[in-house]
């Protein structure tokens, strides 16, 4: 097992771990959550013996084999297979064992060399390799690419394989999704599932630490606390310890209070001065109890867009695809579809099928192979792409990015304005003009988001917005995406987002672009099926790949059902809501300026050489607007729960 007993750890001045205490039994599968910066990176490298405890001691078997996923970018020639192979660290201490043996000419060594090497199953170990690769995307002809041909995010591919490779007692896995698509994120979760080992996991997938975790661990003001369950049942756990703990604390004020009270009044009294002292010292001997603190909420909203044209786009025949020096390279073709004004729109299927491409044609970041895309008068389009976060200007603040986006593509704004709608992203104070360099990848991830908001689009197209976002931000843009009047296309592999957001699903696969008439339960099944498919296919071939998945699993009526019945309601909901919206600003503004009107009348009132009838029709003017004011308020208030009263329904 892994035990903590009493250890303090500090990065700097920050104090990580005080005295703290956990135990972790073999075979449990963790999930180690907390807010990001609260230290959970850094009880991986204690665990890894990277870092080193300022006092306390942690205990785990000397014996175990521990894997991580390195976070450095591998720079080799090697081969993806061979590099993977690597990882199995139990495989390559035989061969290094027998190649020892081989060049001492020692039989007995070179004997035990080879039983270790059967034992490290070095006759399937290739296949082995490979098999991972596949499952996280890797297409056949890539199995002995050099690893330098990848881009980053398929290398960090590369280090999460070479880690599932070891044999492993102990495996800490650090966000290991943020580089998956759906399809790899499934086939993973399947994968960690079967794992026999031990394993703690750093993730902000609600989904993907529900399936695969049994057990959570909250690092929180330098403490670890244990929970029993997965994600889902710790907050549910979590919730209730703090309003207990809220509420033991309230008592215990009111009691302090009720005894300072009786100390304050009976103390100078001869006759109630025992009791009183009896108090003081009931005071002194009380363990106090600390307030409940908790991280502050995150929230935003995308403001209502200018104009809903309808329908946004039109695809006529679309090839998508990009050009290059050698010619012109078609992903997707024949696509005929329509985008209507409120859609949610989730878009599934592998990696390298063109999701991203087909987002980035529509974004206009480059111009379909054939047809045409028709765009509805007063389309604008918020664009949030992966490489989004790599364009921000490294060297300039967060006000810096904001002040240059509204003289150049508007609405234009004063300074303070900037800073305050900045300050609802948690760019405060001078943090609003530290570089961005500096910045974590949750903070540049929020930039783009304000500087989304700030554009005030009508078509937001977001490509994998939430690998750098933790669970309270994620569920913060949830929510506002769910508020949204406008539409949404969303590439992710955060189920729940796509749960919480999506009212329909295409599909892109085999080079086309298909409605999927089902949910993401049917999604996942699908994937099953398919993958079954293939490895029939591959099997009486011989080895030769799969042809490419066409069918569609379809859905059950009713969840087709459902799920339009639910845009039709929000759609209905935001038609009741808009002229409500649009009085209650109108009244906003009318009781400013009538607030302005009244001020004014009452500093002429003051005035003492105010004529006597020009005081007369002074007051009389400031009932008039004191009553327009109190029927105003009256109106709003009325707007108001009318508004409550739709959006709750």
């Amino acid at each position: 097992m892994i035990t903590l007993r009493n250890l303090t750890l500090r990065r700097g001045t920050k104090v990580v771990l005080q005295q703290a205490n956990l135990t972790l039994n073999p075979g449990e599968k963790i999930g180690l959550v907390g807010r990001n910066g609260a230290g959970k990176s850094s009880l991986f490298a204690l665990l890894t013996h990277k870092l080193h405890a300022d006092a306390g001691d942690v205990d785990y078997p000397a014996r175990w084999r521990l894997a991580e996923v390195v976070q450095s970018m591998p720079e080799t020639d090697d081969g993806a297979t061979a590099y993977v192979l690597q990882g199995d660290t139990r495989l390559m201490e035989a061969e290094a064992a027998l190649v020892a043996a081989e060049a001492t000419d020692d039989g007995h060594a070179m004997a035990d060399a080879h039983h270790e090497l059967a034992e490290a199953g070095v006759f399937d170990a290739r296949p082995r390799a490979q098999a991972l690769l596949m499952g996280l995307g890797f297409k056949t002809e890539q199995l002995d690419a050099p690893v330098n041909s990848f881009s980053g995010g398929w290398r960090m591919r590369l280090q999460l394989a070479r880690a599932l490779m070891c044999p492993a007692d102990l495996m800490l896995l650090d966000e290991p999704t943020n580089h998956l698509d759906l399809d790899a994120l499934v086939w993973l979760e399947a994968w960690l599932q079967r794992y026999e080992g031990t394993m703690i996991v750093i993730s902000h997938d609600r989904e993907f630490l529900d399936a695969i975790t049994r057990v959570t661990v909250h690092l929180d003001e330098a403490q670890l606390t244990r929970y029993s369950g997965n994600y889902s049942a710790f907050e549910e756990m979590r919730a209730i310890r703090l309003e207990q703990a809220a509420a033991a604390f309230g008592k215990q004020q009111e009691r302090i209070a009720h005894l300072q009270k009786f100390i304050t009044r009976f103390k100078a009294k001869a006759s109630k001065a025992k009791q009183a002292q009896s108090r003081v010292k009931a005071l002194e001997r009380m363990e106090r109890l600390a307030p409940v603190l908790t991280a502050s909420d995150f929230s935003f909203e995308f403001r209502e867009p200018l104009s809903l044209p309808n329908p946004m786009l039109s695809f006529d025949d679309v090839a998508c695809g990009y050009r290059s020096d050698e010619g012109e390279t078609t992903i997707v073709r024949g696509i005929r579809r329509s985008v209507l004004a409120g859609q949610r729109i989730g878009i599934l299927g592998a990696n390298g099928q063109g999701k991203s491409t087909l987002v980035k044609t529509v974004a206009r970041m480059q111009p379909p192979l054939a047809g045409h895309v028709v765009e509805g008068k007063g389309l604008v389009i918020g664009y949030f792409a992966q490489q989004e976060l790599d364009v921000l200007r490294l060297d300039e603040g967060p006000l810096a990015h904001l002040t240059r986006l509204a003289r150049d593509i508007g609405p234009m704004a004063r300074e303070q304005e900037l800073r305050d709608f900045l300050g609802n992203f948690r760019f405060v104070g001078e943090m609003v003009h530290q570089a961005v360099g500096s910045l974590s990848g949750g903070e540049k991830a929020r930039l783009v988001l304000a500087m989304l908001v700030w554009q005030r689009p009508n078509l937001l197209l977001l490509d994998e917005p939430t690998n750098h976002l933790d669970l309270q931000t994620r569920e913060a843009l949830s929510m506002a995406l769910n508020e949204y009047e406008g539409t949404v296309m969303l590439v992710s592999h955060d189920r729940a987002l796509l749960r919480e957001v999506c009212d329909e699903f295409w599909l892109v696969v085999g080079g086309a672009v298909k409605p999927f008439d089902g949910d993401l339960d049917d999604y996942q099944q699908w994937l099953l099926e398919q993958s079954r498919e293939a490895a029939r296919a591959a099997k009486a071939a011989r080895g030769e790949s799969a042809p490419a998945p066409t069918a569609v699993a379809p859905a059950p009526a009713g969840k087709r059902d459902d799920r339009k019945a639910t845009a039709a309601a929000r759609q209905k909901i935001a038609d009741q809501t808009k002229p409500l919206k649009a009085e209650l600003a109108k009244l906003d503004r009318q009781m400013s300026e009538a607030a302005v009107r009244r001020e004014r009348l009452t500093a002429d009132l003051a005035a003492p050489a105010l004529a006597p009838s020009e005081r007369a029709e002074r007051g009389r003017q400031l009932k008039q607007i004191e009553g327009e004011i109190e029927a105003m308020e009256a109106r709003w208030l009325a707007l108001d729960a009318q508004i409550e009263a739709l959006t709750a329904s």
